[in-house]
């Protein structure tokens, strides 16, 4: 018997006889189970829907069960935070507004809080300017969340809740276009204050829609809560601990959905929230189930809020600090080129003196000087703890300004949720950290 390159072989009576073998087959099988070992690589997003936001998600598929999750991030990235730089103090706010474009406001309010820091005048704030800033930011609070039912409902195909919950948005888009002259990205909060008050017109719409969201409530939890697809897509679903939570340095409805009651306005009060009465809501479960009842728990504080920062407008005041070195000059009011400064405001300007011109020049051109220093000044935005650290090298401009974003932070948590579960539980685990990536791409 001889062996050739490719099978034993010996002669016969009836010529040269081959024996050709699988080589190591027999082994290779016994230790391999051909269908359940059998992986794929799913390339989920960047799109809307399902991967809630302009997110690439990488999953490693045994069957339909996550072995591996990873997060690819980037595809939304404005360089805000880097053109800040070459842009005065004020000028600031108009660029981060734009990074969450869902919670603008508190985008606003975060770098004002820090520029203020920086230059000495937090306890200067008008206590008008700092409830109108509550107003602003509860109402935004209740806008972002109304998205996230609207777009996670739609996601795990709850379709009528995607239509209803921008439904009510557009009430506070429409309070906000009242206030600011636009729907979002407003620049309104701003250093020293505010731009302008707020008209009587929209007090009477703020009112008016706190008598219509709580009914609005009750049909979302209607809709939802008993209904048996969604209990069985988030209950005991991208199931999240607090000791992971705490881990991975997640904030917001997230950690409270696991039990930790932890929210910045009330354990470091900013904005005079220590005043005010409202409670925060937790669950004990951890996972998409719990988040849903924190949020909407949420919004019914995010009520009490603004109904109490209402009742404290009656009392007139300034609305931006007295220092005209720092106080933006402007008096806004919508004429035939739409919002601008107002024609009787400019009148004033241009008649007092010509000191009073060059100064409204000089703070509109070049801004004002901020001392050096750095600060961090942290306030609990709707998906979680939103930071800013402020870096001033003297000048009119900032030196550097980064975000601690909660969008960015939060999708750490992504893999932890996903890995050993459904490829359907993706979509559910992810939309309930209800990242929005121009935040997190900023």
């Amino acid at each position: 018997m001889t062996t050739s390159n490719y099978a034993t072989e010996r002669e016969t009576t009836e010529g040269r006889v081959f024996t050709v073998t699988g080589g190591d087959w027999d082994s290779v099988v016994s230790g391999t189970d051909p269908i359940n070992d059998e992986r794929i690589v799913v390339n989920m997003g960047p799109q809307h829907p399902s991967t809630h936001g302009v997110l690439r998600l990488i999953l490693e598929l045994e069957g339909e069960t996550v072995r591996e999750a990873r997060s690819v991030v980037g595809y939304l990235h404005t360089g805000i935070e880097k053109n800040l730089e070459y842009r005065n103090w004020v000028q600031g706010s108009t660029f981060v507004t734009r990074m969450d474009y869902l919670s603008p406001l508190f985008n606003e309010t975060a770098y004002a809080l820090a520029v203020e820091k920086l230059l000495g005048i937090t306890d200067d704030i008008t206590e008008r300017a700092t409830t109108i800033r509550v107003l602003m930011m509860e109402l935004n609070r209740i806008s972002s969340h109304l998205v996230w039912l609207a777009t996670t409902g739609m996601e795990l195909g709850a379709i009528n809740m995607m239509l209803y919950g921008f439904r009510e948005r557009e009430h506070i888009l429409d309070i906000f276009e009242t206030i600011t002259g636009l729907r979002m990205n407003h620049a309104y909060v701003r250093p020293g204050g505010v731009a302008q008050d707020v008209p009587d017109d929209a007090i009477v719409k703020i009112r008016n829609f706190l008598k219509l969201m709580p009914k609005k409530l009750k049909e979302y939890e209607n809709l939802l809560s008993g209904q048996p697809i969604w209990i069985e897509r988030t209950k005991n679903v991208a199931v999240l601990d607090v000791t992971a939570c705490v881990a991975l340095g997640v904030t917001g409805p997230v950690l409270r959905s696991a039990g930790l009651a932890w929210d910045l306005r009330k354990t470091m009060p900013y904005c005079g929230y220590e005043t005010y009465e409202f409670d925060v809501p937790t669950h004990t479960d951890g996972d998409v189930w719990g988040r849903y009842l924190v949020r909407l728990a949420e919004i019914r504080e995010s009520l009490k809020l603004v109904e109490q920062a209402l009742d404290r407008l009656a009392k007139p005041g300034p609305v931006m600090v007295a220092d005209r070195k720092i106080a933006w000059p402007a008096q806004l009011a919508i004429g035939v080129d739409g919002m601008g400064n107002s024609l009787e405001h400019v009148a004033k300007i241009m008649g007092q003196s010509m000191e009073s011109l060059i100064h409204h020049f000089k703070l509109v051109t070049e801004g004002f000087r901020v001392p050096p220093g750095q600060v961090y000044v942290g306030i609990e935005s709707p998906r979680g703890e939103l930071g800013v650290h402020a870096v001033s090298d003297g000048g009119t401009r900032p030196y550097r300004v980064h975000y601690r974003e909660p969008s960015f932070v939060n999708l750490q948590a992504l893999p932890a949720m996903a890995e050993g579960g459904l490829i359907a539980d993706v979509i559910a685990g992810g939309a309930s950290l209800d990242p929005v990536m121009g935040g997190c791409d900023r």
